[in-house]
């Protein structure tokens, strides 16, 4: 389906005011910069894989790109170690718990089922090749950069809050070394895990980040291969299983997009072979999932018709 720019871009605007028309959540506290975030902030993006952009909103303004990260540290270690080992390793199934449960680790003998909660991350990052904290780092850092077409930076003040504060991430760190199922230092893991979810980002890397996925992996702006385009069915996969936590079949079943949310309020949906669209609002509902974001995100993919579920107007009956 072709979509117009001047239809995508309605779409685009129409989402942004429903969602600054929405109330109810809460900015995450538990890590103190987040909780400091000005909670009417609102931005709605939209990349297309030609790499033309559509916005509303404040979709310049850097936030801290917390749990989405995983998504690019699992493309990284898939790219390294491929798909098969991944699942193997860390696991490719919903926890049906929320995503930083200890009970989901220990009803699975240790093995954290999915890279995208926080067990299952963990494990992700201590899978990235390095022989030093630093060295993983900088390859992770690398791949968000790539993703993201622009160089991306670690925020300081967002990685002083979480290191200082991730002492349950150190806990189940510590669980999955015991179980067999952390393949580096376990304190390292955390330490590399913690970094990457402290870099910031806008609503704009974000769908360009989501659209470099839809293309293939190939990035719409830089036009470079950033990951095997083997790989993108496993990660959408994932993404679709557990992108959105406890919340990930409800949005599967209303918006029937491939999803990733962030504690820092960023929120990714990815139309393969389309393009992308993201919203940042730091609100948050019970799920971990911000309220604002969900709304714009899935009203974008209403109006353009992006459900991989739905049939095609006038198939065959």
């Amino acid at each position: 389906m072709q979509l117009s720019a001047d239809l995508i871009q309605k779409a685009v605007s129409d989402a942004h005011r429903a969602a600054m028309a929405t109330k109810g959540g809460a900015n995450a506290d538990y890590i103190p910069y987040l909780a400091s975030v000005p909670s009417e902030l609102c931005g709605v993006a939209v990349v297309t894989v030609d790499g033309d952009a559509f916005v509303a909103g404040d979709t310049g303004f850097g936030f801290a790109i917390e749990s989405i990260s995983k998504v690019f540290t699992l493309a990284l270690v898939m790219d390294q170690i491929g798909p098969e080992a991944v699942r193997t390793k860390v696991g490719a199934d919903p926890t049906g718990l929320p995503f930083n449960s200890v009970m989901a680790l220990e009803l699975h003998g240790g093995k954290p089922l999915s890279p995208l909660v926080n067990a299952g991350a963990i494990a992700t990052a201590s899978l990235v090749p390095g022989e030093s904290a630093d060295e993983c780092w900088a390859r992770i850092l690398d791949m968000q950069s790539r993703f993201a077409g622009r160089p991306i930076e670690l925020s300081d003040a967002v990685n002083t809050s979480e290191q200082t504060t991730n002492f349950h991430n150190r806990a189940i760190a510590w669980l999955l070394y015991s179980a067999g199922s952390c393949y580096s230092d376990p304190m390292r893991a955390v330490d590399v895990y913690t970094r990457q979810c402290s870099t910031l980002i806008t609503a704009v890397d974000l769908a360009t980040m989501g659209a470099t996925l839809a293309a293939g992996g190939i990035n719409p702006s830089s036009k470079q291969r950033v990951i095997g385009a083997d790989n993108i069915p496993h990660i959408l996969a994932e993404m679709t299983m557990e992108g959105l936590y406890t919340a990930s079949g409800d949005w599967a079943y209303t918006v029937g997009l491939p999803g990733k949310s962030g504690v820092g309020g960023g929120l990714l949906a990815v139309a393969p072979g389309s393009l992308a669209i993201a919203a940042f609002a730091p609100p948050l509902d019970s799920a971990g999932n911000s309220v604002r974001g969900q709304v714009a995100v899935s009203q974008v993919a209403r109006s353009l018709g992006l459900n991989l579920y739905a049939a095609p107007a006038g198939g065959a009956s």
